[in-house]
């Protein structure tokens, strides 16, 4: 019983060292649209008044955690390498008022720079 308690700490150790080391941002979703099977969001980040950043986040249509979220502001996640299920670089988005740890995940895209 005490080796089950000890490896059930030990994954929720992992796992919350694995959202503190997560990069999170703030970015707006400017539209989205489902084209030939593939949701496409246009998104808008900005880091700094200077620097300013637009891409693309897409997902698979049939996908469970694919969907077509409203414009608005989200908090997006760039998941650790070979993480997620696109081979590319993965994101989850959350609700702005959302704690990426603890809140509920709106979606997982393929972040496609411009």
């Amino acid at each position: 019983m005490r080796k089950v308690i000890i490896l059930l700490g030990l994954f929720g150790l992992l796992a919350a060292m694995q959202v503190m080391a997560q990069d999170k941002s703030i970015i707006t979703v400017k539209s989205g649209e489902v084209s030939n099977g593939v949701v496409i969001l246009a998104v808008h980040q900005t880091a700094t008044p200077q620097v300013a950043e637009s891409f693309m986040l897409h997902c698979n249509k049939g996908m469970a955690d694919c969907k077509v979220v409203e414009p608005g502001t989200y908090v997006m996640v760039r998941l650790p390498k070979n993480w997620g299920m696109y081979d590319c670089a993965n994101v989850d988005l959350y609700a702005s008022a959302a704690d990426p740890a603890s809140g509920e995940k709106l979606g997982e895209y393929c972040l496609i720079q411009k």
